[in-house]
């Protein structure tokens, strides 16, 4: 069973679009996650343009991943290491913490993300 930030068990994220390192709609994370895609975000176009800047485009729809492209407002599973970036940069989005896994605990604290949830 995964866990949440809280110790509870990991509530689900989305599935429109399908999210999650195994695109099972929970920011479940195992050994072959190297990203940690554990962080249950909800895309702003601050994050969006801030991740395109870095090289991650999560705007453009690759259909041949099966990816639909993000937009304001969907809920996607973070690496814990990109949210810290962006936060440090003053470009978090908000986060869903009962969504978000416990792994992400390794690599934010969770006084910082109490900051960005959405209740």
């Amino acid at each position: 069973m995964a866990y949440n930030v809280f110790g509870e068990s990991l509530a689900f994220c989305s599935n429109e679009p399908k999210t999650g390192y195994y695109r099972n709609g929970c920011c479940e994370t195992g050994p072959d996650d190297l990203g940690t895609h554990t962080v249950c975000a909800v895309m702003t176009e601050e994050f969006l343009v801030f991740s395109y800047k870095r090289g991650n485009d999560l705007i453009t729809p690759r259909p041949e991943y099966a990816f639909p492209g993000l937009k304001p407002g969907d809920k996607w599973c973070l690496c814990a290491s990109r949210w810290m970036e962006a936060y440090k940069a003053g470009a978090a989005p908000y986060v869903i913490l009962e969504a978000t896994h416990e792994k992400t605990l390794d690599y934010i604290p969770l006084e910082e993300l109490l900051k960005f949830a959405l209740v």
